[in-house]
């Protein structure tokens, strides 16, 4: 693919390219399904739209085609993961190595025995919340506002109102770096706040949550209130990469922030939501530099207000 540019301190475009080793990675795997397209500019697939370009981004057909990309592929070379890139920034330099991006392979969604959901990869955790509603399954109606998939879900332990994936998550499927399938269980992952013990090269392929028997009127409800408060009390309209950092035990982040007077604050095109100040919003163009800088700015001056020591939740990623 062609050259990526992006803005550098507001004035003119710097090029950007990593070398193109799609060719050599296609002759030591001629049985190959999945597409690989080099130097493709990140930022059209982060919602925060800021990112420069993977070296190589690979589309693997299905888990299969997953496996037998892994198993082929050097071990020197560096992989990395992207769902719907609603919770990280990709660093303006890009990445070196490959990013995969699971597709339609793992799409399917399926109810067993009652109260129970397998869902693949790459399936919108929001989806997973209307399948289980629709099939009188409770349990899973904090996934309605999560604007991520359910591989990030699992690996993030990502968490709304009181509940994480850890609370419903039965089982994981993973394929490790060297292709590897793997049945893991809650305690083989073991998940802390926002986080998973499993290595980040391990890439999840399917779930299987566990729900209760509910009403769909009364679920469907619930969901439309928690969908509600969110359009409330969060930037949801506006190019961000969700909650910014962890909220520290006992306490409240945007409280912290809000404390130490950074909302509305600005650093290039990136700012301090007003709505919600746990939030960083690209208003104006902004780099990935803008934002992280914005970040860390607001991190020590949290630390000097309240001695406290925020912590990313955003996944920062790449070259600065």
């Amino acid at each position: 693919m062609g050259a990526y540019f992006t803005k550098i301190n507001g004035e003119k475009a710097k090029l950007m390219t990593h070398p193109d080793i799609t060719a050599d990675l296609g002759a030591l795997m001629p049985k190959l399904r999945g597409k690989m397209r080099a130097n493709v500019p990140l930022r059209d697939i982060t919602w925060v739209r800021v990112g420069g370009p993977a070296q190589v981004l690979f589309y693997p057909v299905d888990e299969k085609d997953l496996t037998y990309f892994l198993t082929h592929l050097p071990s020197e070379i560096p992989i990395y993961v992207i769902g719907y890139g609603s919770n990280l920034l990709v660093r303006d330099g890009g990445l070196k190595g490959i990013v995969i991006r699971l597709g339609r392979g793992v799409l399917k969604i399926q109810i067993e025995q009652g109260q129970r959901l397998r869902t693949g990869a790459a399936v919108p955790d929001s989806y997973v919340a209307r399948v289980a509603a629709n099939a009188g399954i409770s349990g899973l109606t904090f996934y309605r506002t999560i604007p991520g998939s359910v591989g990030g879900a699992v690996r993030m332990n990502a968490g709304a109102h009181g509940m994480e994936t850890k609370n419903i998550l039965l089982t994981a499927r993973a394929v490790d770096r060297g292709g590897k399938i793997h049945i893991l269980s809650k305690s083989d992952i073991g998940f802390s706040y926002r986080s998973c013990k499993i290595s980040p090269d391990w890439i999840f392929t399917e779930a299987l949550f566990q729900g209760h028997t509910g009403d769909p009127v009364k679920i469907r409800q619930e969901m439309e209130a928690i969908a509600d408060y969110r359009e409330q009390n969060q930037p949801i309209r506006e190019r961000t990469c969700g909650s910014t950092f962890k909220n520290p035990p006992g306490l409240s982040a945007w409280k912290l922030v809000n404390a130490a007077g950074c909302r509305g604050l600005s650093i290039g095109g990136a700012i301090v939501s007003e709505k919600h100040c746990n939030f960083l919003i690209n208003y104006n163009d902004a780099t990935a530099s803008d934002i992280e800088i914005l970040g860390e700015t607001i991190r020590e001056r949290v630390k000097a207000n309240s001695g406290i020591e925020l912590q990313w939740e955003i996944v920062r990623i790449g070259i600065s």
